[in-house]
Parts: structure tokens; sequence; C-alpha cells
């Protein structure tokens, strides 16, 4: 970055750097102080804006420090509302004969604080829930108290799971049991005769629509999840033949939870509406139309079919939807259902957002050693690589790398064999980097880049130690390259002269963050910047409320982190409304089966026998076993 650009550096160069305002949906932007900070809109339609860094510093002088996970409930209620309201618009203005549902997939993010924030922003859209699982399902039944509400229930199911359920329409709980595989409409059928009770029933089939992204194993033929039209027909006389084709009112499908590209959703909504329309025409009383989950949320900005983003508005989606239902049953003369849709990584993506500092970074840059200086009595090859390095110019970058190279590996190999010792070593190592560094300088004046230096800025890249677990926090970052948003949230009045990598505090290799979103394209490096002596770095990942949590791995025993949800009021002010410190160590050892009060007695016994053996006094064991108990209470991130 050139010394102007630096020295002219604003708020609004790095809102732009970092693609704040494509990603961030009028949710995040950044203020004059060089923070990022969140914006709501209060009841009289007033913009209101607060600043993360007053929130974090906030909750960690509460005593809940980095890494934190914030939850922001106003914003969790705003895509609610916005996903309600779109839909009530779409269907106002195409003249659609019948309202909308939508149902949250609790699988998409199962904590109780989540789940009950939804199911009191929904309550006045009569919004619902979807249960994939018995565990899910309870919890449903205990929080959502309005009997407008849907509860959806998609996965396998045993008798217990449809025999609760069946309960639970007793109460008024209006509630469906979608068939995922043949095998369950007997149990369905069985269950319900026994009981007594008419069972609201729903079929998921498998489209022949495929979808782009990395979430579209749930489209297409091979899905694993759904009927095919054979066993369509087949469920269907066996209702008939146990006089229950009335009950089947539902039909679901599921492209993916992340559609980048609308084509394929209006494509998947004509031939889903075939299927209901032909139901109809069967006999079955039908009624309702769940359309699944596959609202994307733009995580690059870039507005595109790519994997991480989408190519449409909120409300170009609901309105391409509305349209396609009544495309298709209106020449079928078949009435409009009522439209539900399982929207779980739109809902809550917005809501969360990890924090964490960065605790140190390691350059790949020439460093001040005694005795650099090359004399006569050091090894040739390091009078040539000196050479190499010293004629470095824009008209031979290529050359000039080859030679430094060239002689860097030949120190090596001559270290190896005892030639030359580890101080000459050093001196090689120091003199290539700033060879290295030279030339990526230059990179930017030269007329086309040698496909050898293309690579070179992320070779030469930084890399930021984060006080954060990859496998943790943001396991789909490790596990299929998941682009989230990552910024620092402060001094972003500065320019970020560094590029980097993030590297977690795992003991692997792969607990990094090497993939970011760019301007035009993905990223390699990050721009941050230099770390100032005695003061915190704090960087935030952006729209990690789906999947995230529920997601995240024990690996180094590295638990869950400190949670805070804050609630933005009308005048800007806000509340720390709930607040979960992380996993203890403790914590994390009983989840694996170890027994804490064991380990302590284990280590008490060494102690004693330290004691008897004279290497420590019975003071010193004293002070030994409280820092054991101690630390066993501890955070199991790094603590400042």
């Amino acid at each position: 970055m050139k010394q102007q650009q630096v020295q002219n550096w604003t708020c609004e160069d790095s809102a732009e750097l970092y693609g704040i305002r494509n990603w961030g949906a009028g949710y995040f932007d950044c203020n004059d102080a060089g923070e990022i900070t969140v914006r709501i809109e209060n009841s009289a339609g007033e913009s209101r804006s607060v600043s993360l860094m007053d929130i974090a510093e906030g909750a960690t002088e509460r005593g809940l420090g980095m890494p934190l996970l914030l939850r922001i409930e106003n914003l969790l209620d705003a895509q609610i509302a916005r996903i309600n309201e779109s839909f009530a618009s779409a269907i106002a203005s195409c003249g659609y004969q019948n309202v909308f549902r939508g149902v949250f997939p609790i699988k998409v993010n199962q904590q109780c604080q989540v789940i009950e924030e939804i199911a009191s922003a929904g309550r006045r859209f009569n919004h619902g829930l979807e249960a994939g699982s018995k565990a899910e399902l309870i919890a449903a039944l205990s929080i959502l108290d309005n009997t407008e509400s849907l509860i959806v229930c998609n996965g396998y199911k045993d008798e217990e799971f449809i025999n609760l359920g069946l309960q639970a329409q007793r109460l008024g709980v209006q509630i469906f049991f979608v068939v995922e595989t043949p095998s369950e409409v007997e149990t369905i059928i069985k269950c319900a005769e026994r009981e007594k009770v008419r069972p609201n029933i729903g079929v998921r089939v498998k489209l022949a629509s495929k979808v782009g992204g990395y979430w579209n194993a749930t489209s297409g033929d091979r899905s694993i999840f759904g009927l095919g039209s054979n066993d369509l027909i087949a469920m269907v006389d066996q209702l008939r033949r146990h006089e229950m084709l009335d009950c089947l009112k539902l039909l679901h499908y599921h492209l993916g939870s992340q559609v980048p590209n609308i084509r394929d959703i209006r494509t998947g909504v004509l031939e889903a509406c075939r299927y209901y329309a032909d139901l109809v025409e069967e006999g079955a009383a039908m009624g309702y139309l769940d359309l699944g989950g596959g609202l994307a949320v733009d995580y690059d900005g870039s507005k595109t079919n790519y994997t991480h983003s989408k190519n449409y508005s909120l409300e170009e989606y609901c309105v391409d939807v509305v349209e396609a239902i009544m495309d298709t049953l209106d020449s079928e003369a078949v009435a409009h259902p009522v439209i539900i849709t399982e929207s779980g990584r739109a809902t809550v993506a917005y809501s969360s957002v990890l924090l964490f500092d960065i605790l140190d970074t390691t350059r790949y840059e020439p460093v001040e050693l005694q005795h650099t200086r090359i004399s006569d009595d050091d090894h040739p090859m390091l009078r040539n690589l000196q050479e190499a390095v010293g004629s470095v110019s824009a008209k031979n970058l290529q050359e000039s790398y080859n030679d430094a190279l060239y002689y860097r590996d030949e120190v090596r190999s001559l270290y190896l064999h005892g030639q030359v010792s580890l101080r000459e070593r050093a001196n090689a190592e120091n003199l290539f980097l700033e060879g290295a560094q030279k030339i990526r300088a230059l990179l930017n004046e030269a007329e086309e880049v040698p496909v050898d230096l293309q690579a070179l800025p992320e070779v030469l890249s930084d890399i930021y130690y984060a006080n954060v677990s990859v496998f943790q926090s943001v396991p789909d970052m490790w596990a299929i390259d998941q682009v989230f948003p990552l910024v620092p949230i402060h001094r972003l009045g500065e320019a970020p002269t560094r590029s980097a990598i993030i590297a977690d505090i795992t003991c692997d290799c792969d607990g990094k963050i090497d993939r970011f979103i760019g301007r035009q394209e993905e990223q390699k490096t990050l721009p941050l910047h230099d770390l100032k002596q005695g003061e915190d770095y704090i960087l935030g990942t952006f729209l990690v409320g789906a999947y995230q949590e529920t997601l995240g791995d024990l690996h180094n025993l590295f638990g869950d982190t400190n949670v805070i949800s804050v609630r933005i009021h009308d005048d800007g002010s806000f509340d720390y409304s709930r607040e979960i410190h992380g996993d203890s160590i403790a914590d994390v050892l009983s989840y694996v089966e170890y027994r804490p009060q064991e380990l302590f007695e284990r280590f008490r016994k060494l102690a004693e026998r330290a004691v008897k053996e004279g290497r420590i006094t019975a003071q010193q064991r004293k002070q030994i076993l409280h820092t054991y108990t101690a630390s066993m209470s501890g955070y199991t991130y790094f603590e400042k």
C-alpha cells in the first residue's frame, strides 16, 4: 500500500475494503471512530447504531472476556419480521388467496436463548418451529405456546416420536408428521388408530430439480430423504385403504439450506406444485405447501449465484415463490395452499458475531541478528546469496528469485552435512527473506508478474494467532471451506498495512483461516493492522448464527465460548439481557468422561508423595494444589 494511501485512509476506505455494506444487509456499518456498529430501526422508524467495541468492553468488564459470542436479539427479531412482512407484501401484490406461515428449523441453532427469542418475536406472525428429532420436538412443545403456529416434524420418527405429537395435537397444537421414508406411513397409521387421533400428515417428495452450492445433497433423485413418484402413489393408496387420505394435507420438499440462484428456487417450486396438484386430484385434502429451506445468505456480499452468495433479494424470493405457485395451480383450478418455508440460515445468521483477540504474530521478514555481515570467512554460497539479493530490480524479478532460492537451498543442504554453522544458516534465511520482500514490493511495477511469483504475497504474509478454536466456533470454515466476513471491529480509521492469515490456538495445522471475502473475488489473505503494545486487537467473524454453535467440537478440549446477548432500545442504549460463561476446564473434561474430583485426588497423591520425598514442603504442596484447582475452574481459552 502506497504511503499516500496510508496517510489519507478513512473509515469509508475500510468499509469498502472489507465490504461491510455489501454483506451487512443494512445491519452493520462503520462509524467515524473507526468502529464496527450494529444498526437497528426503532419503533418510530428511526435508525440507532451501537458500537461493537462498546458492547465488547462492557462484556469484558462483566467478566466475559474473549473469545466471546455476541448475540444481538434485535437482528433476530428483524429477520423474522422481514421474512414474514415480505411474504405478506408479495401475497397482497399478487392477489394470492391464502397466507404464509414460517417455521424455524431448530437444528440450525438449537440454543435455548435463540429458540425462545424466535418464539417470542414470531408470535405476532404465527411463526412456528420445525423439529427433526424427539429432543427437538420436546423443546418445541415446551417453548412454542401459540397454537396458531405450526410445528412441522421431519426426520426419522419412531412410535414414541409420533405418539408424543399425537398427544400434543389433542392439546390443540397444529403439528404435522412429514413422511420421509415409505416405512413411516404404516407407523403413523398404527399410532393414529391406536390413539384414535386423526393426524395431520405431510409427505416429502424427491424433486428432479438440482441446485448449485455446497448444500445440494437434499435435491435430485439421489436425495437421502423423501419419496419418489412410485412410493408417493403407494402411500396414497395405503392411506385410502385406511380411510385416512383426508389426513394428507401437506407437501414438503427441500432443495438445500443455501440456494444461491433464484432460477433454481423457481424451478423447484414449479415441480413441487405439479405434485401438489396431482395429490389434490387423487383426493388428498392438502392445503399446505412446505418449500423447506433455501433462502440464502449473502456471506461475501457479491450478490451473485456463487456458493457463498445469492443473486436475489428477499423481496424477489417471496414474489417468485408466490407467482410460481399461482402459475401452476391456477391453471389446474387448485385452491392456493398455505405457504410454509423453513428458512433457518437467513433467520439467524446475522444475529451472532464471534469476537476474538489476537495474541501474537509471525512475520516472514528479515530480522536484526548479531554478526549478520557476510565476510570472506563465510561459505561462498552466502556471498552468492548476498549478491543475488543486492541485484534485485523490477527488470529481473524472476531471475533474482531463482538465484536467491537456489543459494538458500544450497545453504540448507550444506547445514545438513555439517559444512555451515547454525549462525550461517540463520544469516542465509535472513538474506533470502530480505530478497523475497524486495521482489514482493516490486511486483506492482512489473509489466507482467511471472507465474512463479504470483503466490509470493501469500507465501510472505503474516500469521496472526487468534484466541479461538476454529473447530469449536466456526467449524464450517474448516470442514467445507465456508467463507464468513472477518473484520477488525476497531481501528478502521487506520490503513491496514499488514497482510495475514489467521491461526487458532489448537495444536493443529488445519486450525487456520486462509480464505476471505474480497472486493471482486475470494482472497487468501486478510488486510490487518499492526499490533500495538498493551492494546487489544479484536476481530469479528460475522453471520455465524446458523449451524456453527451446534456443529462445534472439543478439539484440544477447547469448549464453548462465553456468550452474551444484548437488546438495543429505541434510544440507542442497550442491555446485556443474558449471559453465559463459557465452559470451564472441568466442564470439558467431564464431557470426555473424566471425573474432575478423581483427577484432583490423583494429583493430590502425587503432591503428597513429593512432600514425603523431600521435593517440596507442605506449604508448597498447598499452593500447588490451589493452582491445580483454580486451573480446573478456569476458561479453556487464553486468559490475560
